[in-house]
């Protein structure tokens, strides 16, 4: 018990600051909607129209959840679980791989082995630790949406639903952890896992059935989703936790195949044997753009497959907007209070989605320098650059190909969003809306280019953290900040509330001061470079 008690606070120590970040964001994200909904849809008529909408356009359901009534708490459930269980999610996988195969990787797992701990304790470790923290977020969670004013019983059901998906998930990481050899390559698996059960709980409630006018039932694709199962609690109305042990029954699933293969395989090696590489290196591979392109290539075509997908929901959700409109007037003063108005309803709802797809290009964007503090933090950008490659060129590569990703990212969602409004018989003018809500994105994007690379220049070690926490900042303030209520100085720090509305007046003013904040910071980042030592800690 000793040595499970050291290893516990070891990982507390290591991730006092990352969980400080992800479950207090998680309860401020559940409280600040609470009362958000509760002041701008007080009114039970906009949520029925809502509701309404909701369920005549299954794109929407993809986005938010499964319509359960028309009281206020319930409301609530529908608009913010989906993403509460996908911040659970994202954070346990996260936390799992680190302290699994970022410690084989490293190293550290093989030292920790050397003492009386073995094997086998610091996964114990690792899986109290996980379940912990989840338990942490579920109870916060909960007393975040009671202190915002909803019913108890229902609040700490979805505590419980929260709970639970992040302990499944936890499970899911410590399994992807035993299959590839990198930690990169398990987030990636990981994540991508994540992904797909917000997909499938989506498609489930896109195809459900209606029970009655404000309510649904979800499709099959919604049960085999570790977030599907928290949403079957409907919390507020029927709050039933037996879906949850869904949840724990995957979680002891995975986790029963850990212990069993971990018994098997050598510390380090994997059960995906990792693919030999070339004797010679290509051509390409002689610059410092050429070997970013290629440690990173997979990552960006994963973030251009994401917006893809909601450039789809653009162009297949317009006309099934359109259509509900058509029959209910009302629709459409209430969708823009929730999106904004912007021109036409079609604008709307097309500015609107790609506010997510400039996420996710910005997203793409700090993935990018981080790797390059990872490279730092390893040792081989050290190797890299024995060579004729300068600090400069070395930074310029990445940099070039941080902005090549914003671009193919938003392209990928432009191209996919046009065939879905060609498909649906729009006209050439609502296409052409596509492509400049895709470019709108692009000043917003760069600014995390550069102010990241900045922090990787000026704070490596908080490089990452730092560059992480503001993206999600800028996200919550800018697409959410309309809907959480929060004061307009404060939505005016996030770079994506500056972007061009798509059918809106001109702000030429935005524009500029986002490209010159990306020029300034991604100068004076190749600057500085030149100036500061290397180093791996």
């Amino acid at each position: 018990m000793t040595a499970l008690r050291i290893l516990l606070g070891q990982r507390l120590r290591r991730d006092r600051l990352q969980l400080l970040f992800w479950i207090g964001g998680t309860a401020l994200l559940a409280l600040f909607a609470a009362v958000a909904v509760a002041q701008s849809y007080g009114d039970p008529v906009a949520r029925d129209q809502i509701l309404a909408l909701a369920i005549s356009s299954p794109a929407i359901l993809v986005l938010r959840g499964l319509p359960q009534g028309g009281g206020l708490a319930a409301f609530v459930f529908f608009e913010i679980f989906t993403y509460l269980a996908l911040l659970a999610g994202l954070m346990s996988t996260f936390l799992a791989v680190r302290h699994t195969r970022g410690d084989e990787e490293s190293g550290r797992a093989e030292l920790v082995e050397a003492t009386p701990a073995a094997r086998t304790l610091p996964t114990v470790a690792t899986l109290v630790h996980g379940i912990g923290a989840n338990l942490v977020l579920g109870l916060a969670t909960a007393a975040a949406l009671v202190l915002g004013g909803l019913e108890l019983r229902g609040s700490f059901v979805t505590g419980a639903a929260v709970a639970a998906t992040g302990i499944a998930f936890l499970g899911v990481g410590m399994l992807s952890a035993q299959f590839l050899r990198t930690s990169r390559g398990a987030n990636g698996l990981s994540v991508a896992l994540v992904g797909l059960a917000f997909v499938l709980r989506g498609f489930g409630d896109a195809l459900g059935t209606p029970t009655g006018p404000l309510e649904m039932t979800s499709a099959w694709p919604s049960w085999l989703s570790p977030i599907g199962w928290g949403q079957q609690t409907s919390a507020y109305t029927s709050d039933t936790l037996i879906p949850l042990l869904l949840s724990l029954g995957l979680a002891g699933v995975c986790l029963a195949a850990v212990f069993a293969l971990q018994s098997r395989r050598d510390s380090g090696a994997s059960l995906v044997a990792e693919r030999h590489g070339r004797a010679d290196a290509r051509p390409a591979l002689s610059s410092a753009f050429g070997l970013a392109w290629r440690l990173q290539w997979g990552t960006i075509l994963a973030w251009a497959a994401g917006g893809a997908a909601f450039g789809y929901l653009a162009g297949t959700l317009a006309s099934l907007v359109q259509q509900a409109a058509g029959s209910d007037p009302a629709i459409v003063g209430t969708l823009e209070s929730v999106a904004g108005a912007g021109g036409s309803l079609t604008q709307t709802l097309i500015g609107a989605l790609f506010a997510f797809v400039g996420a996710l290009a910005a997203a793409c964007a700090t993935q990018t320098v981080v790797r390059m503090r990872q490279e730092e933090a390893a040792g081989t950008a050290e190797l890299l650059l024995s060579t004729p490659v300068s600090r400069g060129r070395w930074l310029a590569g990445y940099l070039v190909l941080g902005a090549l990703a914003v671009l193919i990212v938003l392209a990928a969602s432009a191209l996919v969003a046009a065939l879905g409004l060609l498909s649906a018989g729009e006209d050439a003018a609502r296409i052409g809306d596509a492509f400049a809500a895709a470019a709108a994105q692009l000043p917003a994007a760069l600014v995390y280019l550069g102010v990241t690379a900045l922090l990787f220049v000026l704070v490596p070690r908080a490089a990452i953290a730092a560059g992480w926490s503001l993206v999600a900042l800028g996200i919550v303030l800018g697409n959410f900040g309309g809907l959480l209520g929060l004061p307009q100085w404060l939505r005016d720090l996030s770079p994506f509330t500056h972007t061009p509305v798509v059918g809106g007046s001109a702000d030429a003013g935005g524009v500029l001061w986002l490209s010159a904040i990306a020029v300034v910071a991604i100068g004076a980042s190749v600057v500085l470079l030149r100036r500061r030592e290397l180093g791996t800690a």
